[in-house]
């Protein structure tokens, strides 16, 4: 019988699922992705979560409960780093998401709760699968094919995002899916920045991206820009952040600000987020000060309503458009 392998379409889902997703399939297991987030699964977060958490691990929460009866195995990795910069990791979240789970629901499936630490040295992700594999008696040259297939995978991945296409629009193409058609001759271009899991969470921001590109606007993310860009960028700032996520923010906002002209930029941060506060300060007065680009920051949580959002979205639009028209 073929183990089914659980992935919560959350959090960092939208960062690496290309990747996992081949390797447990090379592995010769069955991935299974949760659903989209709804608003039963963003009640059943909020329900089971501590209630200072953030909407995305309250959303995470939820997504973990909808594959609770239908899969072997859920994976959920402990992320500590991804690169070679060694004050760099993900936040606190993200380091304890295991334990939180654990803690807070019954009855799931055990939890493949891997440690992701790339600081450790080079190959080091290969060791990590390489040790992952063989927990379930998997031989090594179908490892070694499993972890050179979720190679491919990402790095597809990331050469279709920076066409500018978003995850879920590049994780569609990659499942064969027809490209999305560009939007012609847009009236304005903005740099709609924030953590992956906010940004692309259709459900919690009420799917400003399909919104905005509604109403005439060309949307520019962080996953658009290519990462040896996004690392130049790091040179403009005088100390990094301490986030891998933060980090990957604030450059895109400067290679945006410098080189992209953008209109305006569009700041969509979590409810509750130390990181996020302290980004969305920062972008802002870059912004202002290198650029003197139009800056909005939008705050979501378990309760944002759709109305009151774009309200807010449309006037900042109207506003950008009049000063274009008067200039």
């Amino acid at each position: 019988m073929t183990l089914r392998i659980g992935i919560p379409r959350a959090l960092s889902y939208y960062a690496y699922y290309p990747f996992w997703k081949e390797y447990f399939q090379g592995l010769g297991f069955e991935t299974v992705v949760s659903q989209k987030t709804s608003k039963q699964i963003l009640d059943h977060g909020v329900k089971e979560a501590v209630a200072d958490a953030c909407v995305p691990v309250k959303v995470f929460h939820g997504h973990v409960l909808d594959l609770k009866d239908k899969v072997d195995y859920i994976f959920v990795p402990r992320l500590v780093s991804v690169n070679k910069e060694r004050t760099v990791t993900f936040c606190p979240k993200f380091l304890g998401l295991p334990n939180m789970i654990k803690a807070s629901i019954d009855g799931i499936p055990p939890l493949i709760d891997v440690r992701v630490d790339l600081k450790k040295g080079r190959g080091e992700l290969f060791w990590i699968c390489y040790r992952l594999g063989r927990q379930f008696g998997i031989n090594l040259w179908r490892i070694i094919r499993a972890y050179r297939t979720g190679l491919k995978a990402q790095a597809r991945y990331e050469e279709i995002l920076i066409q500018q296409y978003t995850p879920v629009e590049a994780i569609s193409i990659m499942e064969g899916f027809e490209k999305p058609s560009e939007l012609q001759s847009p009236q304005l271009k903005f740099a709609v920045l924030g953590f992956p899991y906010t940004i692309y969470d259709k459900f919690i921001n009420v799917d400003i991206i399909s919104k905005l590109r509604k109403l005439g606007i060309k949307v520019l993310t962080a996953e658009m820009v290519p990462p040896k860009q996004l690392l130049k960028q790091a040179r403009k700032v005088r100390k990094n952040l301490f986030w891998n996520f933060s980090n990957q923010v604030l450059r895109a906002a400067l290679y945006y600000i410098d080189n992209a002209k953008v209109d305006g930029i569009i700041h969509i941060t979590a409810f509750g987020c130390g990181p996020d506060a302290m980004v969305d300060k920062m972008i802002e007065l870059e912004a202002k000060q290198r650029g003197k680009i139009p800056f909005m920051s939008i705050t979501i949580d378990e309760h944002t309503g759709e109305a009151g959002l774009m309200t807010r979205v449309e006037a900042f639009i109207d506003m950008l458009v009049l000063r274009r028209d008067v200039s």
